[in-house]
């Protein structure tokens, strides 16, 4: 039998996967089923685990897509460096790549300059009440009020700027990395199967760095008695789960809106204020 150690990695594992790339916040899932359960907390180690699974559920599933920009961003440089080698037809996939790397800049400055200050002092079920209620209407609003009509390949470096600013906002609890950069997309513009693809191609850099760091910090100071059986079985349900997650949650937005999100968004906030309410 599996004791209560592994299943809470299971069940975290899968809770990450699905949470993670729709837009209702992992990271307040991560805070509220284990408060709500009575957990121990796992720690960052274990964190950083199920990061690790999904941002290898992005890389597997948009390989193609990721290649791509790494060698249409390449064949750009060398334009730049070369103008006799330079290719007319990879500007948009070029523009795309810039557009990632740009918005990546300003999480990953917020991020190393207070982004631990921001996870303590905001994690708690009090601002995630907020967050999810009052950035769920903001993705109400993104959706009904967006226009629909631009694809990923009109995405521009201004573009990447503007959604990479809002992805800043996510070292809040409850905001939802891909619920905040979604939001900004479908204010641009974006159809919202490019809006949620484009959100994806945004995260991984910065998903990645961060797993970097803190995978260095854990390393440096690991434990000799670490069990890796946990973490292990985190890694590959994160996976298998947030791989599902964004092939059917594309899908699902080829003819549907982000309503029912924004509405469990809402019916989860209004949930957790009962619960501190009756305390």
């Amino acid at each position: 039998m599996l004791d209560d150690t592994l299943w809470q990695s299971i069940v975290l594992g899968v809770l990450q996967g699905l949470t993670e790339f729709l837009p209702i916040s992992s990271s307040a899932h991560l805070i509220l089923l284990p408060w709500l359960l009575g957990w121990k907390p796992m720690g960052l180690t274990f964190d950083v685990a199920l990061h690790a699974g999904t941002l290898l559920a992005v890389l597997v599933y948009f390989r193609r897509d990721l290649f791509d920009l790494i060698r249409d961003l390449l064949t750009w440089l060398r334009a730049r460096i070369s103008p006799q080698s330079q290719h007319e037809g990879k500007q948009v996939s070029a523009g795309l790549a810039l557009a990632v790397l740009t918005g990546t800049v300003p999480a990953a400055v917020v991020a190393a300059l207070a982004g631990r200050e921001i996870e303590y002092y905001m994690r708690s079920p009090f601002v995630t009440v907020f967050t999810l209620t009052g950035f769920g209407l903001l993705l109400w609003l993104a959706d009904r009020r967006g226009r629909h009509l631009r694809s990923i390949a009109d995405v521009s470096v201004l573009d990447g700027l503007i959604v990479g600013a809002a992805q800043t906002l996510a070292l809040v609890p409850g905001v939802s990395r891909s619920g905040i950069t979604i939001s900004a997309a479908l204010f641009l513009g974006l159809k919202r199967p490019d809006s949620a693809r484009f959100s994806f191609l945004l995260g991984t850099p910065i998903i990645l760095l961060a797993a970097m760091k803190h995978g260095y910090e854990i390393w440096r100071d690991i434990d000799p008695g670490f069990s890796a059986t946990p973490f292990i079985l985190g890694i590959i349900i994160s996976f298998l789960s947030g791989f599902l997650c964004i092939k059917y949650f594309l899908r699902f937005l080829q003819n549907r809106t982000y309503l029912p999100f924004v509405v469990y968004r809402w019916l989860l906030a209004c949930c957790i204020l009962a619960l501190l309410l009756r305390q």
